[in-house]
């Protein structure tokens, strides 16, 4: 899952960020409420951190303009302010959570669960199953009937998009903008490379699932018969 964090306290942008690398979460962080709008809305993330006071845009407005464009990914403030006045404003305005700082990281991963909990969205802890394969996303292990694999990092967040659009054909862009974020330089080949990754390990499980190419469309999961 892909988290952004948009946050002008350039030290605790980076701490965030290491933390959720720590529970395999993808994460990109920007320091101005524009650059965060410009993020958000590209419709990559599963979750957005916000903080309050921003140079260029604050998150108040932020929010304000990614819900009137549709966009309805999860929000979490993350601010200084603790006033019963700004908490309720960001709600109003569509925020899912809020949380003061100074916070701990068990609080800030349990509220981040919780948000995507109510999002309905499967969450790193758990087990992610699709015909006769579960991927556990924070142990990157995959396995079949007790028979198990590790996984690394990307092999991880590749299978579990593929996994959670189920049988939906998912192209490489949406695959590069996911996985490494909508202005990276990734060429499609790296998807190739993942994929001729991660069919060689279903092989080796013996999946009845397989990674099935759609010429020019991109990929899905099928399961044989």
């Amino acid at each position: 899952m892909r988290i952004l964090i948009v946050e002008d306290e350039l030290h605790l942008a980076e701490a965030l960020t290491q933390i959720l690398k720590k529970h395999h979460y993808s994460v990109d962080a920007v320091h101005d409420g524009r650059t965060g709008l410009d993020y958000a809305l590209s419709g990559i993330y599963d979750l957005l951190l916000l903080d309050i006071m921003m140079p260029e845009m604050d998150g108040f407005s932020l929010l304000k303009s990614i819900r009137k464009e549709g966009v309805s990914t999860p929000v979490i403030f993350l601010t200084a302010k603790g006033e019963v006045t700004d908490m309720v404003t960001g709600l109003d305005y569509g925020a899912d959570d809020y949380i003061a700082k100074p916070f701990s990281s068990e609080e800030l991963l349990a509220r981040i669960r919780s948000a995507l909990r109510r999002k309905g969205e499967v969450l790193p802890d758990d087990a992610l199953r699709f015909g006769d394969i579960e991927l556990h996303t924070a142990l990157l292990k995959l396995s079949i009937n007790g028979k198990e694999i590790k996984l690394n990092l990307k092999e991880s967040e590749l299978l579990e998009l593929l996994m959670t659009r189920k049988q939906s054909v998912t192209s490489k862009e949406q695959i590069i903008e996911k996985l490494w974020g909508f202005d990276s330089e990734v060429e499609h080949n790296n998807v190739e490379v993942y994929i001729s990754f991660l069919r060689k390990k279903l092989t080796f499980l013996n999946s009845a699932v397989r990674i099935n190419t759609l010429r020019n469309v991109g990929y899905v999961l099928e399961v044989l018969s």
